[in-house]
Formats: C-alpha cells, sequence, structure tokens
C-alpha cells in the first residue's frame, strides 16, 4: 500500500513538473495564442492546411537548387514560379480558412528564404555571375543577404494598423520574378560590357527589398471583395493569354515593369497627388518602435517582469 502511495506520488510530481516547464506559445503581435493539442480535429486541420501549402513551396525552391546545380536553368527558374504560385496560395488559404498563425508566419519565412532567397541566388550564381569570380560572388550574396533581411523584418514589424495594400521593400517572391524572367528571356552575356548585366540583376532587386519604399501587394486580386472578383478574372485572363502568346516578352514587362513601380510611384507621387487627388498615392507611414535597439527603458520593464 506504501508503495503504490509513493508511486502516485511520484506521478503527480511527473506531472506537476511537466505543466511547470511546458513551453508557453507568445505571439509576436501579443495576440493570445492556442496550443494545437487543445484544438478539435477539424480545427487543427484547417489550421495547418495552408502550411502543406507552404511545404510545397519549399520543396520547389529546394528542387530549383538541385537543379541550377545541374545545369538545367531554365527548369530551376520554372520551379521558383511554381513556389511563387503556392506561396500566394497559402496566404490565400490562411486568410479563407481563418488560419494566420505565428506558425504558419515563421514556416512561410523560412520557405521563402529557401526558394527566393537561396534559389534565385545560386541560379544567378551557376549561370553568369561566377564569370565575374569574387564580384559575382558578392552579388549573389547580397540577394541573399537582403533576401534574409527583408523576410526578418517582415516578422518581427507586423503592425495590424498598416495599410495591408502595400508592402515595405520589394517582396522577395516580386523580386524572384526578375530572375525567371531574366532566364527565359536573355541568353547568359557572355563578353564585353553586357557581362555585367547580371550584377544589376541581382543587386537592383536586392537592395529593393531591404528598401523602404512601399509596393503594391495585389491582395485585393488574389482575395478580391465580392463586387471587386470580375477584375480578378479580367487581369488574370489578360495575363494568362500574354503569357501563352509571348511567354517570354510578358514576364519581362510584368516582372520588371512591378519592381520599377515603387521607386517611379516615389518620383510621380507629388503630381499624382496635385492631378488625381490623395487617393491615388500611398497614405503616410507612422514609425513603429525599433526592433533592433529597444529603448533602455523597455529592456528595463522586460528585464524586472521576468
Amino acid at each position: 500500500m506504501a508503495e503504490a502511495d509513493r508511486m502516485g506520488t511520484d506521478v503527480a510530481e511527473a506531472t506537476t513538473r511537466r505543466r511547470r516547464f511546458r513551453f508557453r506559445l507568445v505571439s509576436p503581435t501579443g495576440a493570445p495564442v492556442v496550443a494545437p493539442d487543445r484544438l478539435d480535429e477539424r480545427s487543427r486541420l484547417g489550421a495547418m492546411l495552408p502550411s502543406l501549402f507552404t511545404l510545397v513551396n519549399l520543396l520547389c525552391g529546394f528542387s530549383s537548387i538541385l537543379s541550377s546545380i545541374d545545369g538545367r536553368y531554365r527548369h530551376a527558374a520554372a520551379l521558383v514560379a511554381v513556389a511563387i504560385l503556392f506561396d500566394i496560395a497559402d496566404g490565400a488559404v490562411a486568410r479563407a480558412v481563418g488560419a494566420i498563425t505565428p506558425f504558419g508566419l515563421q514556416f512561410d519565412s523560412l520557405a521563402d528564404l529557401t526558394s527566393f532567397g537561396m534559389a534565385p541566388a545560386l541560379l544567378l550564381y551557376n549561370r553568369s555571375l561566377n564569370q565575374l569570380y569574387w564580384v559575382g560572388w558578392l552579388a549573389a550574396g547580397l540577394w541573399l543577404a537582403c533576401a534574409a533581411f527583408r523576410l526578418a523584418r517582415f516578422n518581427v514589424t507586423i503592425d495590424p494598423h498598416s495599410d495591408k495594400r502595400y508592402f515595405i521593400g520589394l517582396a522577395s517572391p516580386g523580386a524572384a520574378g526578375v530572375v525567371i524572367a531574366t532566364v527565359f528571356a536573355f541568353d547568359p552575356p557572355q563578353s564585353g560590357w553586357q557581362r555585367w548585366m547580371p550584377v544589376v540583376v541581382a543587386v537592383v532587386p536586392a537592395l529593393l527589398m531591404a528598401s523602404s519604399f512601399r509596393f503594391r501587394s495585389f491582395r485585393n486580386l488574389v482575395s478580391p471583395p465580392a463586387d471587386r472578383r470580375w477584375v480578378t478574372v479580367v487581369v488574370g485572363g489578360v495575363f494568362v493569354v500574354a503569357l501563352a502568346s509571348f511567354p517570354a516578352a510578358t514576364g519581362v514587362v510584368v516582372a520588371y515593369g512591378y519592381v520599377l513601380s515603387s521607386p517611379l510611384g516615389w518620383l510621380t507621387a507629388p503630381v499624382r497627388r496635385r492631378v488625381l487627388g490623395e487617393d491615388s498615392v500611398a497614405p503616410p507611414r507612422h514609425r513603429l518602435p525599433s526592433v533592433f535597439m529597444p529603448e533602455v527603458d523597455a529592456v528595463d520593464d522586460l528585464c524586472q517582469d521576468s
């Protein structure tokens, strides 16, 4: 009897230790987080559904890396394009089922770093930048570094009051679109000043990823309101027809045009504001607290709370 009581006490103490040292889930925005084991099976399936699309995105990026190592550059670029489609799909599915989770945000960023950071950088390097030795290495490394910086900044500066129509900095899939269009539209330059064009293709989108320029997210085209769905149908139809008829030219116009849209929009904003009104330009941004160098008072408060 005493042995049974002792065993019961040991079980109770072990349970208490598990509860005491159980991991506590924390949202970057401070919102309450529910542990997955507290959800019913249907809710848990809905929460994980977007991550299946993210997983395919990640595997496409990995396959693109292998293809570029083998010298199949167009195949590698096509896999990055498929990764973009699944990256768009996972966000649309997450909003549709109401499953935007902290885990999903982190998983998506890790997949994007592979598919739109490592894969395009390696594709550019193996295809043409390796001819420029250390300059090409720096250009490819800059792409990877700026993609990582952009994704990390996005994760830690989630602002619920920001204008959802805009991204801060060029989104990594948009930057990867420039690489895809370049691979399909232009042959690798072999000599002369044209050898330096891949450096421009790598450096300009990379710097725009790390910049504070605002780019349209086109979220309304992917998940439009009910009264605007016809716009998505028309734009999507025109894009599909153009892509089927003139794939290389269409890719260059769309990818290069999107990259240039924000800098040109910034330059033309005063004229558009005067002629078309305030709605034609992006609204003013409000400054967020620094995530790199927090204020001393905030650090002291955090230390006291812990």
